[in-house]
């Protein structure tokens, strides 16, 4: 063999290689690196690996997860404010110098070069000169907080909120960092948000979805379906996707086949699963199988009837702007609508999309690289006042005692303009997300930007301590609640994140 490479002018084998030529000498080595692999595995199950025996990580907790029930409602691991969870996010990274932070000294110094960004390059390329907001912002609330005029609605509710203006993410491109906010990391694969807290908590209606996902109506975020599905966890604790526009297709009952036959049909089907299940019973794939199939059976009903509006007053749907001339405005403000007849049954995750990527950069999203004003003028409004709708009525239902809301987008934008454009870069180094509801303190503000809104400097914030904070108001341990997968226990927050004790109410 070594005589043959030479010949085809191969280069020669290094001193490893020849002693791969040998068959005892490579079942050998083969036979090491498969032991080293299982004990890899087994020290992994043991929490040792990596971490030393005298400094294993906390023991972790898996739900108690029946086969034939894997959405029955858990307990959580302590106490909890939050029973569900709220998550309205704008895509294409909102700009919170035209929203929620207010810069004093970025006014005053509107025109001039950013001290030590002289030839500053980010994501697109050259930055222009500082920028000053395109909206004008004013005191709201009787807290006094300054919010911009592109948000009013949202703007009058501050009294409500808890704002986090010290947030960092890791990525300055959309996809890892869409991907980062709703699943704590940069890759595609990994579980989002409510996949992992169906997965802990399951949900307190048996005839609807743990985790729902509403699309906006101009189409899908960026990452797509990666924003809700399950990763490795278990595929009946991803995210259910309808809207208001465009309900869970395939659930209505064929023309052609009469209501009793339908229900004689079913009533047949169980029959059979259930003596298959006596006779294998402990097949966790079929019962799982059976409750996906009976919960799909119930959403026939359960999923109509949420989605339909008709009885919903003429006062709430002028609230919603449901028939607004705009039909952007209007689908969005049905989506609201829906999101809050979710949680009013006890769905446990609902995430709510603002701005799609179909339709281009910044023109269906927040993504204002050339020309934000005009952008924001169009994205503005169709956010705002159904926003606004949906968390007062949240709050005058009494929903926002046990419902965290959270708002946020995927990172933040540039204190200046890009050079040769009206519009600001990606910045990942400080942006704003707010809370509010269930054991959030209100009106609050923790963290800060410089002077300028560039950069995070007073308490400084990840979204991994932003998801183990969204994790502790539902009562569940972020360091804790681990899924087995490859040998790696693993977490939302992965081995960071700390609760930020500072916005508990």
């Amino acid at each position: 063999m070594v005589q043959f490479r030479i010949a085809m002018g191969a280069p020669p084998l290094s001193p490893i290689g020849r002693r791969f030529l040998d068959r005892r000498d490579f079942l050998q080595l083969a036979g090491n690196g498969l032991g080293g692999i299982a004990l890899s595995t087994l020290l992994a199950e043991q929490g040792f690996l990596g971490t030393g025996i005298a400094h294993a990580r906390p023991e972790p907790i898996r739900p108690d997860i029946h086969p034939e029930s894997p959405l029955a409602p858990r307990a959580p691991h302590f106490s909890a404010k939050a029973k569900k969870v709220l998550f309205l996010f704008c895509s294409g990274a909102c700009s919170q110098l035209e929203t929620w932070d207010y810069k004093p000294e970025l006014i005053k110094r509107h025109g001039e070069p950013l001290p030590g960004g002289e030839g500053l390059v980010t994501f697109q390329g050259k930055q222009g000169n500082l920028t000053q907001p395109l909206y004008e912002f004013r005191p709201r609330g009787e807290c006094g907080k300054y919010t911009s005029e592109l948000l009013p609605h949202l703007g009058e509710l501050v009294d409500e909120m808890c704002f986090i203006h010290s947030m960092t993410a890791k990525s300055n491109t959309h996809g890892p960092g869409t991907n980062q906010m709703n699943t704590g990391y940069i890759l595609e694969g990994f579980p989002s948000i409510g996949s992992w807290v169906s997965y802990a908590l399951g949900t307190e209606d048996a005839d609807l979805p743990a985790f729902v996902a509403i699309p906006d109506p101009r189409g899908w975020p960026q990452s797509g379906p990666n924003n809700w599905a399950s990763g490795f966890l278990p595929a009946v604790f991803q995210g259910t996707v309808f809207n208001a526009d465009k309900p869970i297709p395939n659930l209505q009952r064929p023309p052609e086949i009469a209501p009793d036959e339908d229900r004689a049909a079913r009533d047949f089907l169980k029959v059979l699963n259930e003596r298959r299940l006596e006779r294998f019973p402990g097949d966790t794939e079929l019962a799982a199988r059976i409750a996906s199939y009976e919960l799909a059976a119930k959403m026939q009903l359960s999923a109509a009837e949420v989605g339909d509006f008709s009885k919903e007053s003429p006062a709430t749907r002028k609230m919603y702007c449901v028939e607004d001339p705009n039909p952007l405005k209007a689908g969005f403000g049905r989506n609201c609508l829906l999101a809050r007849r979710l949680i009013e049954r006890g769905v446990r995750f609902v995430q709510l999309f603002n701005g799609a990527y179909a339709m281009g950069e910044g023109v269906g999203n927040w993504d204002g690289h050339k020309v934000l004003k005009q952008q924001y003028d169009v994205h503005g409004p169709i956010l705002d006042e159904p926003a606004a709708a949906l968390l007062k009525d949240l709050r005058a239902r009494g929903l926002l005692e046990d419902t965290l809301v959270v708002w946020s987008t995927e990172f933040g934008r540039m204190p200046t303009f890009q050079a040769g454009a009206n519009g600001r870069d990606h910045n990942p180094d400080g942006f704003t997300v707010w809370l509010a509801g269930a054991g959030v303190r209100h009106p609050f503000s923790y963290g800060a930007t410089d002077q300028f809104g560039y950069k995070a400097v007073e308490q400084v914030t990840t979204i991994y301590d932003l998801h183990a904070t969204i994790l502790r108001l539902l009562g569940l341990d972020h360091e804790r609640l681990s899924f087995l997968h490859n040998g790696f226990e693993r977490r939302l927050t992965d081995v960071h994140g700390q609760v930020i004790e500072e916005v508990l109410a």
